[in-house]
């Protein structure tokens, strides 16, 4: 039982007991809406960055005359290795290599494309 401040006895319904707990569990799938996003924003801006990891080590490599591709799929983390491309295209004195690597996902459903990342670097001659 509650008291107010002159010491008199307040009464709260039974039915207000369950309230607080049937409110919190309605709130429970937004958290985890807004929990899964934060997660695939992490995912997204690690995926762009070793895009670009990727296309600076397929450039560096392809300058060197050496093979761009191999260099390229091995900069990125084992688990993005599996959709990474890598094109290379030579402009004259210099190469550019172009890494494209599938951004995963948290949630099914969730397709968020790409990241696709571009390093030129000149030709060693």
């Amino acid at each position: 039982m509650r008291h107010d401040h002159a010491g008199v006895r307040l009464r709260t319904p039974r039915r207000d007991r369950g309230q607080v707990a049937i409110e919190y569990l309605g709130f429970i799938p937004i958290l985890l809406i807004v929990a899964l996003a934060a997660i695939q924003v992490g995912v997204i801006a690690y995926t762009a960055q070793q895009a670009g990891t990727a296309a600076r080590a397929g450039a560096r490599a392809a300058s060197l005359r050496q093979d761009a591709g191999q260099a390229c799929a091995g900069a990125v983390s084992d688990w993005l290795a599996g959709g990474t491309r890598c094109a290379t295209a030579e402009l004259g004195d210099s190469v550019e290599v172009t890494a494209t690597v599938h951004i995963p996902t948290v949630v099914f459903g969730w397709n968020f494309g790409d990241a696709r990342k571009s390093a030129t670097m000149p030709l060693d001659h």
